[in-house]
């Protein structure tokens, strides 16, 4: 049964439900609104109030929410300082809405509907952000948490990837707050605060609380898919790609041993070595492209938008599939769509530059297409390692969503909120090449949609997790009024 509140004026109780997992203790956000206030007293205003939605999105990039691998190094004082910002800088969301914090650093908000009948839908993003690789701080055009507006652009980790999806809707819902906007259909906000390094404390906890609220969803929109210019799928065309399935997540690690000792005397064939070859025979072996269902769907769709003779090959895929996915292969944005992707991302051997290590260790990250298997993807790569003295384990994550329901009714609100910012945007069912919080919510929400409505070049979506990440202003604005329309949509019930 949801718990929500009896009236719109009523302060909600805020909560906090913390998991044994989660073994930290920081001060609760609301506390830190006197911080806030004391810094607006003695701070230029410009440092300490956010006049526009941008300027709250460059305060909220200032604050370093870093997930790191290794926790330890984790400052959890920034996500509850960000917490604090967000309860000072949206007011009637945090007052007129249930409020509970999980595991003390991530939300869950819930907006009461007006028809208990209606199954509720779901609206999630994440307040973590990827560290800064050291040594590259300084090709920054500004530093990446200083949060810098310049030229109508907003600089910094985060914009894109994913404290704007956060900001996005709660300007979009505090907007409708104050406009009296009251859903027949419950919604509810999950925002996770450790997605970059899996969301085990994060969206798990919120997904558990979840189903002892007994909420289910029909459909829920997590962060993903963006209105993309410059494709080389549809040059001249924006294309606003819906993601109804992303791809699979798997690292395999490969291990192996040989005689060590002084470096004066190697043996033939050492670990690194050993390993290194097994490494390039992955990397000079990439998987096959091929198309699948989303991407079959989505091709379909921009057949008639094409000249000739793509329209002819896209409106025959039955013949032609194989030839569009060598193509698309080719091109670095469109590769992901059409293959399994091979990356090769850390390498450990060796304790002195003149002691021959006896044991390498490398971790290869794997991107499985809808429909490949951790288990084709294993015997694969032991085939083409063919190495018996490399021993491979992976590490797989669960719950692998499946490819959800273009034609249901969460992809046709998603699809007209954007279609009324973007009128001239293609909307296609697309599929997201990296992995989301999403997977932690496939049991509660019967489809899943990836979606923000900001506008991006396809230059831009590759400083996701690089350098120089950011948004511009009109872009973030489209995203507002995006969020504003889903929200609606869903909202009504219809």
């Amino acid at each position: 049964m949801f718990l929500g509140h009896e009236s719109t004026n009523k302060k909600p109780h805020l909560a906090q439900h913390n998991t044994p997992s989660q073994n930290v203790a920081v001060t609760p956000p609301s506390l830190y609104c006197p911080i806030l206030l004391i810094c607006a007293l003695l701070l230029p205003s410009h440092l300490c109030q956010a006049t526009s939605p941008l300027e709250r999105l460059a305060e909220a990039v200032r604050f370093k929410t870093i997930s790191f691998q290794d926790q330890a190094k984790i400052d959890y004082e920034a996500f509850s300082e960000l917490n604090g910002f967000l309860e000072q800088s949206y007011p009637k969301t945090f007052q007129q809405l249930d409020v509970e914090y999980i595991n003390t650093h991530s939300i869950l908000l819930r907006w009461s509907g007006s028809d208990p009948r209606l199954n509720a839908v779901l609206f999630t993003a994440h307040t973590d952000v990827v560290p800064v690789e050291q040594g590259t701080e300084d090709s920054w055009q500004h530093p990446p948490f200083a949060g810098v507006i310049e030229n109508d652009r907003l600089y910094g980790r985060g914009t894109l990837d994913d404290k704007q999806g956060v900001i996005s809707l709660l300007e979009a819902t505090e907007s409708l707050l104050e406009q009296g906007f009251e859903p027949r259909r419950t919604l509810v906000f999950g925002f996770g605060h450790d997605e970059e390094i899996g969301g085990e404390n994060g969206a798990a906890a919120l997904a558990t609380r979840m189903r002892e609220l007994n909420l289910s969803f029909d459909w829920m929109v997590d962060e993903g898919g963006f209105v993309v210019r410059d494709t080389p799928l549809l040059p001249g065309r924006d294309i606003a790609m819906i993601n109804v399935a992303e791809k699979g997540y798997v690292t395999l690690t490969l291990s192996t041993k040989a005689p060590g000792g002084h470096s004066s005397s190697p043996a033939s064939t050492g670990a690194i070595g050993t390993l290194a070859r097994a490494l390039d025979r992955i990397e000079r072996n990439p998987f096959k492209p091929k198309l699948v269902e989303p991407m079959r769907s989505a091709l379909a769709m921009m057949a008639p938008e094409m000249d000739q003779p793509e329209r002819f090959l896209l409106n025959n895929l039955w013949l032609f599939d194989g030839l569009i996915a060598r193509q698309m292969a080719k091109e670095t944005i469109t590769q992901p769509m059409v293959r399994t992707t091979t990356a090769l991302t850390m390498f450990n051997a060796g304790i002195k530059e003149n002691v021959i290590p006896q044991r390498a260790e490398a971790k290869v990250n794997f991107r499985l297409l809808p429909g490949d298997s951790v288990e084709m993807l294993i015997e694969a790569v032991t085939d083409i390692v063919d190495d018996s003295s490399i021993v491979i384990t992976n590490d797989r994550w669960t719950d692998r969503p499946g490819v959800a329901d273009a034609a249901g009714n969460g992809f046709a609100v998603i699809s007209a909120a954007t279609t009324e910012v973007y009128p001239e945007a293609l909307v296609v069912p697309s599929l997201l090449q990296a992995t989301t919080d999403t997977r932690h919510y496939v049991k509660l929400a019967k489809d899943q949609y990836r979606f923000h409505g900001n506008s991006v070049g396809a230059d831009q979506i590759r400083s996701v997790h690089g350098t120089n990440e950011y948004i511009t202003d009109r872009s973030f604005n489209k995203a507002i009024a995006v969020a504003r329309g889903m929200l609606i949509g869903a909202g009504k019930g219809l």
